[in-house]
């Protein structure tokens, strides 16, 4: 009977692995791979085959692995005939790449560097069950399929940018992520350390720096927008840094896997956390308290450096003489993004620099400090990155451009003049936005930016001058934590987008193919899971498009996972994988609700169940005459959520010239007239001061048949919520009415975005 048992247990793990090897898919996807018949199985009886020490240590790392989730110790050897798995260098391969030929006898590497070895390794890492990620012992069969792999990387640079300044990001959370980055194939590890709301990295010279610099405030669950600047007497009990050992651990770390970690030390903004410190080295004309910013900070962000004090310079350069020590990379940041420069326009120092080296201007000011600060980098032997606003100005001698404001572009300004640049668009590559439908999605702000937005980015654009490819480095996802509140929520927010980047450095352009790459991204997905990651699932989530047209709404459900099914009930009921398969437009012509998700070929539910109340009044499903197109979803039968740029609410680019017509398609007679309202205030969204409702019967002849008025008392409220603009007017009869509303103007000063023009956003107009 034990025997029997045994059989069983052999069998079904045999079976487990046939099952696993038949996915061959992995990210980022080779550039070509031919798979054979059967699999090659680790045991301890497997014998790697090296040259040298430095193959060796590839090995050994990889053994270390192996064995300690599965027992298994396999032997090293430099004697290539006794071998199973085989090394060799292969100088006619280019940096970086690698073949791998695996039969059921043996697996053959080349490679022409240590990093092309490396990459192979993870490769068979990632043809290996994820088991191999497990931190205990599992029972089963170590094998990869029979494959001949011919892989190279597209771009050099191949990155992932960490903010740990507004969130700051544990030693061992950033191990982890580097870990697997690694497995991605990913080699730059793009880290910013220094910004308004926390300096992370202790310099000696300066222990303020992390004493002071690097707490702020409790603002408990604000977000990151509303929360109020500091005062002078309040603890700071949030934050932490990076000690110099810290920096040491994780550099080495991510030096074994071939990741080179390039600082970031922003100047001559985002600043505060460096001057809450040293208060001597922003403009003298600042005569407000300097304090670490918990939030954006309003106009607090104005405070920067002060470029016509010397110390500051001296300050910087013993600041970079540390950083070196601590950083091989060949590269160091200095930022140079939005540098607000009222304060320079007041200082006597700033402008006593100004006339003394012939500049015209205060951009012209931000050019000569970064130049200064850039040639004293290049002395030490480094080389200089920055932001794209370093392209204002004049721009440093051989300084590497990071292309990040809308889609990139201005980098495109370095090119034209020969310097070389990194893609990091805002649009597409920042991680901060959302990536799945929102309605289900953390807070955050802006757009969407799903895995797909991710996958389909191509860098290098049909209309570009031929040489700006060749000037292309390669490109970057960044991560701003802004709405990092727990280490948690920057995994959420990585992974798996950060897949979805490596496909987009590693693999070639015209290789793309979405199903398999799903196929891939699972069974990695697998591997970081084991690792204790927790990526988002929001690729199996249901986005909603709600059209009225001819008094009825059309509602439009997709979802970025073409191997998955929609099945939706109308009854109130949950979704099952019984329930109706959405495969076409459904539409309404009554209040109803909606629920769907979707499910995968098992029929297990994959997605969050999408809720879709549909209301119902006179304006439902009618049309609306206005120049802004965004304005359908009023009528749309659907409630907007508290996230503003969920796609149900409508908003105006200039808030004071807000106009509609309602076109309610024959005479009713009008009892009431609702309209809705979103509150954000850390974005400095809020109601308007005014609207007024006017009727007509030929869209010509108007008369006014309400009005509403809001004093800032009413509109100013913080907080993020919605408000239903309830506007008594005189019963009346028509067909069209006609809506006009004036924004509040400017926030007060007692705003967290003091002066910054408001905007005003509606969704669902409710007429009865």
């Amino acid at each position: 009977m034990r025997k029997f048992a045994f059989i069983i247990i052999l069998l079904t793990t045999l079976f487990n692995v046939e099952i696993d090897a038949l996915n061959t898919n992995i990210v980022p996807q080779p550039l070509n791979m031919e798979v054979g018949d059967g699999q090659f199985i680790f045991t301890d009886e497997t014998k790697f085959g090296v040259e040298n020490s430095m193959q060796e240590r590839i090995v050994a790392n990889f053994i270390e692995q192996l064995n300690r989730v599965s027992g298994i110790q396999p032997k090293v050897t430099r004697k290539h005939k006794k071998a199973h798995v085989k090394l060799r260098t292969n100088k006619t391969l280019k940096s970086e790449a690698y073949s791998l030929d695996v039969t059921p006898a043996t697996v053959v590497i080349e490679a022409a560097d240590d990093k092309g070895f490396y990459y192979a390794m993870q490769t068979i890492r990632l043809l290996l069950p994820a088991q191999i990620e497990s931190a205990a012992l599992v029972q089963c069969t170590w094998a990869i399929p029979a494959v001949k792999i011919q892989d190279e990387p597209r771009f050099g640079y191949r990155g992932l940018m960490l903010d740990a300044s507004r969130f700051f990001i544990p030693k061992e959370n950033v191990l982890r992520i580097i870990d697997c980055m690694a497995m991605l194939k990913l080699n730059k590890l793009h880290f910013h350390l220094i910004d308004d709301n926390g300096w992370r990295i202790e310099i000696k010279k300066y222990p303020k720096l992390t004493e002071v610099g690097a707490w702020r405030v409790d603002r408990g669950d604000l977000p990151f927008p509303a929360r109020p600047n500091p005062t002078a007497d309040e603890p700071t009990p949030i934050g932490g840094f990076y000690t110099q050992d810290d920096i040491r651990e994780i550099v080495a770390y991510a030096d074994q896997r071939h990741i080179e970690v390039i600082p970031e030390i922003e100047m001559p903004a985002h600043t505060n956390s460096s001057l809450a410190a040293y208060p001597n080295l922003a403009c003298p004309v600042v005569n407000r308290f300097i304090g670490v910013l918990p939030g954006g900070g309003g106009s607090h962000a104005d405070i920067i450096y002060c470029a016509g004090n010397e110390e500051v310079f001296s300050f910087l350069e013993d600041v970079i003489n540390e950083v070196i020590e601590l950083f091989p990379s060949k590269y160091i940041h200095l930022g140079g993004d939005e540098a607000w420069k009222s304060n320079w326009k007041k200082c006597p120092l700033c402008q006593q620099r100004i006339k003394e080296e012939g500049l015209n201007c205060e951009e012209e000011l931000q050019g000569y400090f970064m130049q200064r600060m850039a040639r004293y980098v290049r002395q030490q032997g480094k080389e200089v990155m920055g932001w794209d606003e370093l392209t204002n100005s004049k721009l440093p001698e051989d300084v590497i451009i990071f292309g990040w404001q809308g889609y990139g572009n201005a980098a495109l300004k370095a090119a034209e003049q020969g310097h070389r640049f990194v893609m990091t668009p805002a649009r597409i590559m920042y991680l901060i936005r959302y990536q799945g439908p929102q309605w289900f999605e953390p807070v955050t702000y802006f757009g969407n930016n799903t895995l797909k937005d991710v996958y389909d980015y191509e860098p290098i654009q049909a209309n570009w001058k031929p040489q700006y490819a060749d000037l292309l480095m390669g490109v970057q996802a960044s991560l701003w934590t802004e709405f990092c509140n727990s280490a948690e929520d920057v995994d959420y927010l990585v992974f798996p987008r950060l897949a979805a980047l490596a496909e987009v450095a590693w693999s070639p352009k015209d290789s793309k193919d979405w199903a398999s790459f799903l196929k891939g991204l699972d069974k990695y997905n697998e591997h970081i899971a084991l690792k204790g990651v927790g990526y988002a699932k929001s690729m199996f989530n249901i986005q909603h498009t709600i059209i009225p047209s001819n008094n009825q709404v059309n509602v439009a459900l997709e979802c970025i996972r073409p191997d998955v099914t929609i099945h939706y009930t109308l009854d109130n009921s949950e979704p099952t994988a019984n329930s109706p398969v959405y495969n076409n437009t459904l539409s309404f012509d009554q209040a109803g609700v909606l629920k769907c998700a979707t499910f995968a070929s098992d029929n297990k539910q994959v997605g969050q169940t999408l809720v879709l109340p549909i209301n119902w009044n006179l304006a439902t499903g009618k049309t609306i005459i206005s120049g802004n197109t965004a304005t359908k979803v009023l009528t749309n039968g659907i409630r907007g959520s508290l996230k503003q740029s969920d796609f149900e609410w409508c908003s105006w680019e200039k808030s004071d010239s807000v106009s509609f017509v309602v076109d309610l398609e024959k005479e009713q007679p009008i009892q009431s007239f609702t309209i809705g309202s979103v509150t954000n205030y850390g974005m400095s969204v809020h109601k308007p001061a005014s609207i007024v409702v006017e009727a007509s019967n030929d869209n010509i002849n108007y008369h006014k048949i309400g009005t509403a008025q809001y004093e800032d008392a009413q509109i100013f409220v913080p907080g993020n919520y919605i408000d239903d603009c309830e506007i008594e007017i005189a019963p009346s009869s028509a067909r069209y009415l006609r809506i006009t509303a004036k924004g509040p103007g400017k926030s007060p000063q007692s705003h967290v975005r003091a002066g910054q023009e408001s905007r005003v956003m509606f969704d669902e107009i409710i007429i009865n």
